[in-house]
């Protein structure tokens, strides 16, 4: 029986300065590995020269397949759609940036020739400093205190899935996806792999604030209805707190301490205005997601799959040496 595919996914936009170091150093470690491999690039409407670069390597080397989307749709669709077009026994997903390091792949493979369907790579340090570097821990702090199930905290979308988790993760239909979160909803026997994320090779970070913030809220609205909950509790000692001193005013009226000033009024106002405010906006953004999810749009359109000339005759023989 031959040796098991080996699918790497990697989404790209506006990459230039890291796709030929990348590319290179990623073949370099799989040609290691002794195992048959592929990498599916996916542009996900780059407006630099990523896309030519790509298209040159696709032609020069057999194991590369670019996957051209018609416009930019974002991170997480361009990681769908490589996963849907990986054919590999097992399919790692990473990005191109070199922060998710090419010589941790080795130890995600042989953690699943151990037996694990999921292997998740987990950050023990990472090398973002300022603004970024600090908002980072204080949203896996939220989310792993918000989350109605487990999921890994320090823990992006670098890491191997199995065939059989990348099905079940394919045949998943909702709309926001947050990758991190669906890996570890579908289960299957996981394990980790620990390293240090390192810098950029080259370039500013392709993901802006507001991207990020998304990314966020795409990971706590679609993995947690605490916020509801938190709202209904909120409501609830609002309501408590303004029975209390309804209460207290009562008594005090009948002592004959009228109370005097419209200072009191005015804060009430305000403050269950805010609340109200709050749990609004919570309910207004699981309803957009809804409402995402009922219009049914695909995640991304694809241009044009480029696919090396001898794509199809290593399948074949793939297909051959298993059945042998």
């Amino acid at each position: 029986m031959g040796f098991p595919m080996i699918s790497v996914v990697v989404p790209i936009y506006n990459e230039e300065e890291n796709i030929p170091a990348f590319h290179a150093a990623v073949s370099t470690v799989m040609e290691q590995t002794g195992e048959d491999w592929e990498i599916v690039f996916v542009n996900d409407g780059s407006r630099d020269t990523s896309l030519s670069l790509l298209l040159g390597i696709q032609q020069r080397d057999p194991h590369v397949t670019v996957v051209e989307f018609s416009r930019n749709f974002g991170h997480q669709p361009a990681l769908t759609a490589g996963l849907a077009t990986a054919k590999g026994d097992a399919v790692i997903l990473m990005d191109g940036d070199f922060q998710d390091p090419p010589e941790v792949l080795p130890r995600l493979i042989d953690a699943w020739k151990t037996g694990a369907r999921v292997v998740i790579a987990e950050r023990t340090s990472r090398a973002e400093k300022g603004l970024r570097g600090r908002l980072f821990p204080v949203f896996y702090k939220i989310m792993g205190f918000l989350s109605d199930f487990p999921i890994p905290l320090n823990a992006g979308i670098f890491g191997l899935l199995d065939r059989q988790a990348a099905d079940a993760i394919n045949n998943l239909q909702e709309g926001n996806r947050y990758l991190p979160g669906l890996r570890a909803w579908v289960g299957f026997p996981t394990a980790f792999v620990y390293y240090d994320r390192a810098d950029r090779l080259a370039g500013e970070p392709k993901q802006t604030m507001l991207k990020l913030f998304k990314y966020a809220m795409d990971a706590i609205f679609s993995f947690s209805y605490k916020p509801l909950r938190i709202g209904l509790v909120f409501g609830g000692a609002v309501l408590a707190f303004a029975l209390a001193m309804s209460l207290i005013l009562l008594i005090r009226g009948f002592l004959g301490h009228a109370a005097s000033g419209n200072a009191g009024i005015i804060l009430s106002v305000l403050f269950l205005g805010g609340v109200q405010l709050i749990c609004i906006g919570l309910v207004g953004e699981y309803i957009g997601r809804v409402y995402d999810e009922v219009r049914r749009r695909p995640l991304y359109l694809i241009h044009k799959v480029h696919q090396p000339a001898v794509h199809a005759r290593r399948l074949e023989e793939k297909q051959l040496r298993g059945a042998a």
